[in-house]
C-alpha cells in the first residue's frame, strides 16, 4: 500500500491500485466498487488513480490484463524449458487452467458476472489472449512435428481446437464453485491434456 509515509515508485503505485481492484471485487463486486474505494484501498488520493487510468472500467480491465500477463510469463516458461514437446503441452495446458483457477477463487461470481457492465470490452481482450495462447500452442506442436513427435495436418486449428478444449475449465461464463474443488480441476484439466496428447501423438513412437 502506498501512503503518505511511503515513497513508491510509478510501478509499485500502479501495481498497488491494481492488488486494491482484486481485493474490492472480491469484496463488493464491480458495480459497487468505486474509484474512490481503490484509492482509499491503496492508499492514495482519487485524483492519483486517475494518473493511471481513464475510468473505473479501465481499472478493472487493467486488472485484468495483469492477471494474463502473469499466466503467459509462466506459459512462456514452460515452452522455453527443456522438456519434450508432449510434455511442455501437458504442463501448459494444466497450468493455464490452474492458474486462472487460483487467481480467481475468492470470487463468489464467475468472471462474466462480476464484470458483466464492461463485457464487450472484456470479450475482446479474451478473444486476444486465446489468439495468444493458440500462437503458443502452435509453436509447441510445431517443435514436436519437427522432433516426430506429433502428428498434426493444420497446427492452426489444432491450436486453435485445443485452446477451445481447455475454455471450459476456465472461470468465465463459471463460479469457481460451479467448477469444482481445485483438485477436481486439476485432474479434469490433466484428462483433457492427455486426451488430447493421445490425438496429436504420432503412430509410429
Amino acid at each position: 500500500m502506498c501512503g503518505e509515509h511511503h515513497e513508491c515508485s510509478r510501478q509499485e503505485v500502479r501495481e498497488a491500485i491494481l492488488d486494491s481492484v482484486g481485493r474490492l471485487l472480491v469484496k463488493y463486486g464491480y458495480k459497487k466498487m468505486t474509484v474512490e474505494d481503490i484509492a482509499h484501498e491503496a492508499g492514495i488520493g482519487k485524483g492519483s488513480v486517475y494518473l493511471y487510468f481513464p475510468s473505473k472500467e479501465e481499472v478493472a480491465l487493467g486488472w485484468f490484463d495483469r492477471g494474463h500477463s502473469i499466466i503467459n510469463k509462466e506459459i512462456r516458461t514452460i515452452v522455453d524449458s527443456n522438456l519434450e514437446p508432449s510434455q511442455k503441452l501437458r504442463k501448459l495446458l494444466v497450468r493455464r487452467v490452474m492458474a486462472s483457477f487460483d487467481q480467481t477463487q475468492q470470487f463468489v461470481e464467475s468472471l462474466d458476472e462480476l464484470l458483466a457492465a464492461v463485457r464487450p470490452s472484456l470479450l475482446i481482450r479474451r478473444e486476444r489472449y486465446q489468439e495468444n495462447m493458440a500462437s503458443v500452442i502452435a509453436e509447441v506442436l510445431k517443435e514436436g512435428i519437427a522432433a516426430g513427435v506429433f502428428e498434426v495436418p493444420d497446427i492452426i486449428r489444432a491450436s486453435q481446437a485445443i485452446v477451445l478444449a481447455i475454455h471450459s475449465l476456465l472461470p468465465y461464463s463459471l463460479s469457481v464453485e460451479q467448477l469444482g474443488r481445485r483438485d477436481e480441476i486439476e485432474a479434469k484439466s490433466q484428462a483433457i491434456a492427455d486426451i488430447l496428447l493421445n490425438g496429436l501423438c504420432s503412430r509410429s513412437n
